[in-house]
């Protein structure tokens, strides 16, 4: 048991460090939603340049995709390095999984643009577009990586995992024991 531990929790390290690439990935795959700067009354107000964008639904649907695609290649390591499976693997599997996507929003928006919009968009000028800062709408986008690991890795353990022993029917049918009928 104290082995099985052990190699839950370096998968659960390696599929969490994953993270910092998906992360990377979103950064630079997702779409960048425009931003204009104004002021109004004198105070500085940010609206979104184009209103009937879908650039912020993109974000949130570039991240799930790719939480996705990590899940499957995470799932499909696991399973090669490990076909025996184990409840501690799956645990560390998708406990990797989630700590992955967790450390992906964060370096994410660590990479993106500035969370300050005001302070931007004054720095820019009045009128100029610049990007807003990347957020993650959708929290629940944040499963996907961890979901996808699981039930792929289930799959494939279905699948080509190792088979339980047939049971022996050599001995002939079932018979009853003479103490279930009360002899």
């Amino acid at each position: 048991m104290k082995t099985e531990l052990r190699e839950a929790a370096v998968i659960a390290v390696a599929v969490a460090l994953g993270g910092v690439l998906l992360g990377v990935l979103w950064w630079w795959l997702a779409p960048h939603v425009p931003l204009v700067g104004d002021v109004v009354e004198k105070s500085w107000v940010v609206y979104l340049k184009d209103t009937e964008g879908e650039q912020a639904i993109g974000v949130d649907g570039t991240f799930t995709l790719l939480g996705l695609g990590f899940g499957a290649v995470s799932a499909l390591v696991v399973f090669l390095l490990r076909r025996r499976g184990g409840v501690p693997l799956v645990v560390g599997l998708a406990l990797g999984g989630l700590l992955g996507s967790l450390l992906a929003w964060r370096v994410g928006v660590w990479l993106g643009p500035a969370q300050d919009v005001v302070a931007h968009a004054q720095a820019v000028g009045r009128g100029v577009t610049f990007d807003a800062p990347l957020k993650l709408g959708a929290k629940g986008a944040l499963l996907a990586w961890p979901l996808a690991a699981l039930v792929l890795h289930l799959g494939l353990m279905a699948l080509f995992g190792p088979r339980d022993p047939e049971p022996d029917f050599a001995a002939g049918p079932y018979q009853e024991s003479p103490a279930a009928n009360g002899r």
